[in-house]
Protein backbone atom coordinates (compact mmCIF):
# COMPACT_ATOMS: atom_id res chain seq x y z
CA UNK A 1 0.00 0.00 0.00
CA UNK A 2 2.84 2.41 0.73
CA UNK A 3 4.41 1.83 -2.70
CA UNK A 4 1.11 2.71 -4.34
CA UNK A 5 0.94 6.05 -2.50
CA UNK A 6 4.47 6.91 -3.65
CA UNK A 7 3.61 6.01 -7.26
CA UNK A 8 0.43 8.11 -7.20
CA UNK A 9 2.25 11.03 -5.57
CA UNK A 10 5.00 11.02 -8.16
CA UNK A 11 2.43 10.77 -10.96
CA UNK A 12 0.65 13.84 -9.59
CA UNK A 13 3.98 15.66 -9.60
CA UNK A 14 4.54 14.68 -13.24
CA UNK A 15 1.12 16.04 -14.22
CA UNK A 16 1.84 19.31 -12.41
CA UNK A 17 5.08 19.58 -14.42
CA UNK A 18 3.16 18.80 -17.64
CA UNK A 19 0.58 21.53 -16.95
CA UNK A 20 3.28 24.10 -16.11
CA UNK A 21 5.29 23.06 -19.18
CA UNK A 22 2.21 23.39 -21.39
CA UNK A 23 1.51 26.89 -20.07
CA UNK A 24 5.11 28.04 -20.58
CA UNK A 25 5.18 26.42 -24.04
CA UNK A 26 1.96 28.17 -25.08
CA UNK A 27 3.27 31.55 -23.93
CA UNK A 28 6.57 31.05 -25.75
CA UNK A 29 4.95 29.73 -28.93
CA UNK A 30 2.78 32.85 -29.00
CA UNK A 31 6.00 34.86 -29.27
CA UNK A 32 5.84 36.23 -25.75
CA UNK A 33 7.58 35.34 -22.50
CA UNK A 34 11.17 36.10 -23.42
CA UNK A 35 11.76 36.61 -19.70
CA UNK A 36 11.42 32.81 -19.33
CA UNK A 37 14.49 32.22 -21.51
CA UNK A 38 17.62 31.83 -19.42
CA UNK A 39 20.45 34.04 -20.60
CA UNK A 40 18.22 36.24 -22.71
CA UNK A 41 16.47 37.73 -19.70
CA UNK A 42 19.83 38.73 -18.15
CA UNK A 43 21.46 39.95 -21.37
CA UNK A 44 22.22 43.60 -21.91
CA UNK A 45 20.03 45.64 -24.21
CA UNK A 46 22.78 45.68 -26.85
CA UNK A 47 23.00 41.89 -26.73
CA UNK A 48 19.21 41.51 -26.95
CA UNK A 49 19.08 43.62 -30.11
CA UNK A 50 21.12 40.94 -31.90
CA UNK A 51 18.22 38.47 -31.66
CA UNK A 52 14.75 38.29 -33.15
CA UNK A 53 12.76 37.92 -29.92
CA UNK A 54 9.69 36.29 -31.51
CA UNK A 55 11.78 33.65 -33.32
CA UNK A 56 13.76 32.98 -30.16
CA UNK A 57 10.55 32.52 -28.18
CA UNK A 58 9.12 30.17 -30.81
CA UNK A 59 12.27 28.04 -31.00
CA UNK A 60 12.40 27.76 -27.22
CA UNK A 61 8.65 27.11 -27.05
CA UNK A 62 8.91 24.29 -29.58
CA UNK A 63 11.68 22.64 -27.57
CA UNK A 64 9.73 23.08 -24.37
CA UNK A 65 6.68 21.51 -26.04
CA UNK A 66 8.65 18.43 -27.08
CA UNK A 67 10.02 17.99 -23.57
CA UNK A 68 6.55 18.51 -22.09
CA UNK A 69 5.14 15.83 -24.40
CA UNK A 70 7.85 13.40 -23.30
CA UNK A 71 6.98 14.03 -19.66
CA UNK A 72 3.26 13.56 -20.46
CA UNK A 73 4.02 10.20 -22.10
CA UNK A 74 6.00 9.24 -19.00
CA UNK A 75 3.06 10.20 -16.77
CA UNK A 76 0.46 8.43 -18.93
CA UNK A 77 2.33 5.17 -19.36
CA UNK A 78 4.44 5.15 -16.20
CA UNK A 79 3.60 1.52 -15.41
CA UNK A 80 4.01 0.19 -18.97
CA UNK A 81 7.15 1.91 -20.24
CA UNK A 82 9.93 -0.38 -21.50
CA UNK A 83 13.24 -0.48 -19.68
CA UNK A 84 14.99 1.40 -22.51
CA UNK A 85 12.62 4.41 -22.32
CA UNK A 86 14.81 6.42 -19.89
CA UNK A 87 17.67 6.24 -22.41
CA UNK A 88 15.39 7.40 -25.22
CA UNK A 89 13.96 10.13 -22.96
CA UNK A 90 17.45 11.37 -22.05
CA UNK A 91 18.66 11.24 -25.65
CA UNK A 92 15.70 13.21 -26.98
CA UNK A 93 16.04 15.84 -24.25
CA UNK A 94 19.75 16.19 -25.04
CA UNK A 95 19.00 16.49 -28.78
CA UNK A 96 16.28 19.10 -28.13
CA UNK A 97 18.61 21.16 -25.93
CA UNK A 98 21.36 21.05 -28.56
CA UNK A 99 18.84 22.01 -31.26
CA UNK A 100 17.59 24.96 -29.20
CA UNK A 101 21.13 26.24 -28.68
CA UNK A 102 22.08 25.83 -32.34
CA UNK A 103 18.87 27.35 -33.70
CA UNK A 104 18.99 30.20 -31.18
CA UNK A 105 22.44 31.12 -32.39
CA UNK A 106 21.68 30.78 -36.11
CA UNK A 107 18.13 31.48 -37.30
CA UNK A 108 17.19 33.64 -34.31
CA UNK A 109 19.98 36.15 -34.86
CA UNK A 110 19.16 39.27 -36.87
Amino acid sequence: MTGYAVAVGSNVFLWIVVVLGAIVSAVLLAGHGASFIAGYNTASEAERKKYDEKKLCRVTGTGTSVITLLIAVSALFSQALPSWYPYLFSGIILAVCVAIVVLSNTICKK
